[in-house]
């Protein structure tokens, strides 16, 4: 007999059932196109970021959904997605309005008055 209490993972438990097994647990890693995209969803560069976060935010979603619960960012992939078709919408309405501006005022240059006279 052994005057020494026995390992913890050999004491018995009190209710006589077996101890647990230990919990492995698996960590998610965010994928980097979707953090990409909401970064250039954000910024938009002149329009440029925009674009670049759609492509990004999709390709980031599908990988995404292909990797089964490996990767994760799928809300940062969807946020990236939506502000860059905000961007998108948003140059459509400046590329609009311009129009409208310089066709309705007639002569879209400045006055041909001198500044010095």
């Amino acid at each position: 007999m052994s005057a020494f209490p026995p390992p913890p993972d050999e004491q018995p438990s009190p209710f006589g059932a077996p101890p647990p097994e230990p919990v492995v647990v698996h960590s998610q890693s965010t994928n980097g196109f979707a953090v990409a995209s909401l970064v250039l969803g954000i910024i938009w560069i002149f329009w440029l970021g925009s674009i670049l976060a759609l492509i990004f935010g999709y390709i980031a979603k599908g990988q995404i959904n292909a990797s089964a619960g490996a990767q994760g960012g799928r809300g940062l992939a969807i946020a990236g997605i939506v502000l860059g078709w905000v961007g998108i919408g948003m140059l459509l309405l400046v590329l609009l309005f311009g129009d409208i501006t310089f066709t309705s005022s007639g002569d879209p240059s400045p006055s041909n008055t001198p500044l010095f006279e």
